[in-house]
């Protein structure tokens, strides 16, 4: 422990010398980076795919379009930051933080995860040689060496994961009053609103299912989690759905070989647990078949009314297990339900009811909301990606991921060749008059208060009564002397601006 302690400080040490050194403040030396990160993943394509496929069991093609993704960059860096990453997508969740504090100017210890060992060990092995390694680390490990790393004051902590590990990543964050970003998940709802689609309700079954079981066997934080329709749908839909995971996955999705295998043992046995629960086991009406030894099946499972108090129900999946809840007498209903429960990472409506959207925006809160599609905010970098209360804080992507990792410093330059009295005392009605239409932007008010010379020599008088009540005077205080500061005074005519402080 002791020499992972100084391993940790003296890496720490490199990375905020560096920074101090200025080096990475260079435009040159951002984009030599930015370069050398798509370089890397061009030249070490097939490397990635390897991993991946060793790690996950993915197919190349969802390797590529998962993983091999660009990103886009064009304020002061905060310094030297911590980006710890995901498993279910090892690298896009390196590389796509990375690529925001790289082009912010800050320097970084990236931390994949130990649950996608050769992934980790990709990024370990090819970052030093394509990147500065004097400005940009990678630290592999545990969660012991992610204790160590959590020790240390950084100027910010990016991290993606559960809610578990988030709220111990916040909570060792906040000993040095680090910020973070937290890219946490939850359950992800959809909505069909099958009677307003109904011309389109194959294209929207299969988007649904491909958003469960497409991407990563539902190992993914933006992935579908539960499905709300009403009563009368519920059988049509679930034999859609069957034929549709068999254009999918052909009669024995276990041999098809394009399902993601879950990461390992652990996750496999809390995805077990679930479908051995009687009450949960009573609700399958397809799939549910397990197979430890691959751990490759658990096949794609449909879940019909699972109990809504059941642990399924209340925690993320994570998991190729889909739950239809059909209670709803009409799809408006949802909107509710939704509501009632923690705000998700996101929302996805199928429907061309204007209102029914109109409720959906105005009426609950999540990361996203994406209409008639599924998890396609995700990949859109003119978007921020993020969550609200518990599915995460803070947001990235594409130019979000530099302000993300960049300090916004306000600064404001006074003009000493011109003076505005009304700032100072002694205080006048004049000057009480000035700074209201000023704040109001009324010119024609100020051009008729300036012509006014009788109100230049009006003091403004504060008098009360000796059995005044002391908060009457400190109300009327307040209303006059005081409320001259804190004021910005924009007087766009004569081109002041003047920031008063009290």
């Amino acid at each position: 422990m002791e020499a992972m302690k100084e391993m940790v400080e003296q890496e720490l040490g490199e990375l905020r010398q560096t920074f101090a050194s200025g080096r990475t403040r260079s435009m040159k030396w951002r984009k030599r980076q930015l370069s050398a990160i798509i370089e890397m993943v061009k030249e070490k394509e097939d490397e990635i795919c390897k991993a991946l496929f060793q790690d996950l069991g993915k197919h190349p093609t969802e390797a590529y379009r998962d993983e091999l993704v660009k990103g886009k960059v064009i304020s002061e860096p905060l310094g030297t930051v911590l980006i710890m990453s995901s498993w279910n997508l090892p690298i896009s969740l390196c590389l796509d933080p990375l690529i925001g504090a790289i082009s912010a100017g800050s320097t970084v210890m990236l931390k994949p995860s130990e649950l996608s060992p050769n992934a980790s060990s990709f990024l370990a092995k090819t970052i030093p040689t394509y990147l500065d390694s004097k400005a940009i680390k990678v630290m592999e490990g545990g969660p012991d060496i992610s204790t160590v790393l959590l020790q240390h004051k950084w100027d910010k902590i990016f991290f993606t994961g559960s809610q578990k590990v988030g709220r111990i990543v916040m909570s060792a964050a906040a000993q040095h009053l680090t910020p973070v970003t937290l890219e946490l998940g939850g359950k992800c709802p959809t909505i069909l609103d099958d009677r307003s689609i109904s011309g389109d309700i194959k294209t929207a079954v299969k988007r649904i299912s491909g958003g469960k079981w497409g991407f990563c066997s539902g190992q993914v934080c933006v992935a579908v989690d539960y499905l709300l329709i009403e009563q009368r749908f519920a059988s049509s839909l679930i034999d859609m759905m069957k034929q549709t995971i068999k254009s999918f996955y052909g009669e024995n999705p276990k041999d098809s070989g394009c399902i993601s295998k879950i990461v390992n043992k652990n996750h496999f046995f809390r995805l077990s647990r679930f479908l051995n629960d009687p009450h949960i086991k009573a609700s399958i009406v397809h799939g549910g078949f397990t197979d430890e030894e691959k751990l490759i099946d658990i096949e794609p499972t449909i879940l019909l009314d699972p109990p809504l108090d059941s642990e399924i129900m209340t925690e993320e999946i994570f998991g190729p297990i889909f739950q239809l809840l059909h209670q709803l007498r009409d799809i408006q209903e949802s909107v509710e339900f939704v509501r009632s429960r923690p705000k998700p990472l996101a929302l996805y409506v199928f429907t061309k009811d204007n209102n029914l959207k109109t409720r959906i925006l105005s009426e609950t809160s999540s990361g996203s909301v994406t209409f008639n599609d599924v998890m396609i905010q995700s990949i859109c970098e003119a978007l921020p990606f993020g969550g609200v209360g518990e599915s995460g804080m803070g947001r990235y992507h594409g130019q979000y991921s530099y302000e993300c990792f960049s300090h916004e410093k306000a600064v404001v330059e006074g003009n000493l060749a011109v003076e505005l009295e009304a700032r100072y005392p002694p205080w006048t009605t004049y000057k009480l008059s000035f700074i209201r239409l000023s704040f109001l932007e009324d010119i024609f008010g100020l051009v008729l208060l300036m012509l006014s010379e009788r109100l230049h020599t009006t003091r403004l008088q504060v008098n009360y009564d000796t059995n005044m009540n002391r908060n009457s005077v400190a109300k009327s205080l307040y209303t006059t002397e005081l409320r001259l500061f804190s004021v910005v005074v924009n007087y766009s005519s004569l081109n002041i601006i003047v920031v008063i402080q009290s």
